[in-house]
């Protein structure tokens, strides 16, 4: 066997191999919501057994929040009241605020205790399947979803620009789209990075 023909078969058989390793990703078969488009409807129960079905709070706008205790990212932002206060400050204006906890390993129970413990008012809807933090797309605890009375998605993203909860005033995204919205203008900015912790969903 001459170098030429040695070459080709050593390249061939890595070839062989590569592909042989490689395991195709899963296919996604949910289609999320992109901004401007219509969140198709669902129904999730909350930690007290309660049904909660998006389309029946038309009219409304909509705060979703993607939250599990056991993130830093989602204790630091309780620690500071910031999901509190702002929902607290929207609920006298018609806005209707759930947390949503995708987390697997999370029982009713666990979203009760957590309640008691922080003493904020508004539901957390139980998605331990993960099938609505995987059709909006949630990936971080938290993660922010805004739709409006229609049943728009206007905004996805962060809470704020503070990764880190270094910045004395920061700069609340979702505190300034619900306003927005709420005056008839658009959310600015739309979109943002959410960060935080990995939404912790059944088979990852």
């Amino acid at each position: 066997m001459n170098r030429t023909i040695r070459q080709l078969t050593i390249g061939v058989g890595i070839f062989a191999v590569a592909m042989l390793a490689y395991t195709a990703p899963k296919a996604d078969h949910h289609l999320e919501p992109a901004l401007g488009g219509e969140v198709p409807d669902f129904a999730l129960q909350d930690e007290s057994g309660v049904e909660h079905r998006l389309g029946q709070y038309r009219g409304k706008v909509v705060v979703l929040e993607w939250t599990n205790p056991d993130c830093p990212y989602v204790a630091r932002h309780y620690d500071a009241d910031t999901m509190e206060k702002l929902a607290q400050r929207f609920d006298a204006k018609g806005v209707v605020w759930f947390a949503v906890n995708s987390t697997y390993y999370n029982k009713p129970e666990d979203s009760r205790a957590w309640k008691e413990e922080q003493g904020f008012e508004y539901a957390t809807l139980q998605d331990a399947e993960g099938k609505v933090g995987r059709m909006l797309g949630a990936r971080t605890t938290p993660h922010m979803f805004v739709i409006d009375g229609k049943g728009v998605l206007r905004y996805s993203g962060a809470i704020d620009d503070d990764p880190r909860g270094r910045a004395e005033s920061p700069n609340n995204y979702v505190d300034h789209g619900v306003r927005a919205l709420l005056i008839g203008s658009d959310p600015d900015p739309s979109h943002t990075n959410a960060y935080g912790c990995a939404v912790k969903y059944a088979g990852r």
